[in-house]
């Protein structure tokens, strides 16, 4: 008895695109001045989770394109040196893709572990930049408050990387 096999493709719509929209839009959504018990809400860097993920799902030559455009969303909407974060995403997405063949099969504290470093790496950068450009240090409590809250969302990262690391088998 033959059992069929059903194949799901998955197209850049899927893994790039709506990702994509849904961090730009959850970056909006977050920097609602609302505040609840006094405190307003994080603002993380959510388009960090996609250039983790997406070199680790497969290689693409539309993912980079892609994160400039988000880290070029992210520095004029947070008002910031234009190029800091299209930078920063990019390094971080050429670090991971670098290391991917390394990595893949790796446990998911292997993984955190990684993401913790690539953040960390990034906010290094952005805080260099910042003093750089600027001449004075920003404030480390408030890189924290934003690094912590983006740290927080390797869920997501993790999330991604299993929902789409196989699904679709011409990329393996």
């Amino acid at each position: 008895m033959r059992r069929t096999i059903t194949v799901r493709m998955v197209g850049p719509m899927q893994w790039i695109g709506y990702p994509a929209l849904i961090a730009a839009a959850v970056t909006i959504l977050f920097a609602i001045p609302l505040r609840l018990f006094g405190l307003t809400l994080p603002e993380p860097v959510w388009p960090m989770v996609l250039a983790f993920a997406w070199p680790l799902i497969r290689p693409s030559m539309l993912a980079p394109v892609v994160l400039f455009g988000l880290g070029l969303f992210l520095d004029f909407f947070w008002g910031g040196k234009a190029g800091m974060w299209a930078l920063n995403l990019l390094l971080i997405y050429g670090a991971i893709l670098l290391a991917s063949k390394y990595l893949a099969g790796q446990a998911t504290i292997v993984l955190f572990a990684l993401y913790v470093a690539s953040t960390g790496l990034a906010f290094a950068v952005a805080y260099f930049v910042t003093r750089g450009s600027l001449g004075n240090a920003p404030n480390l409590l408030a890189i924290m408050g934003q690094m912590i809250p983006t740290l927080l969302l390797f869920p997501l990262a993790s999330w991604l990387i299993e929902r789409f690391d196989d699904a679709d088998v011409r990329f393996r």
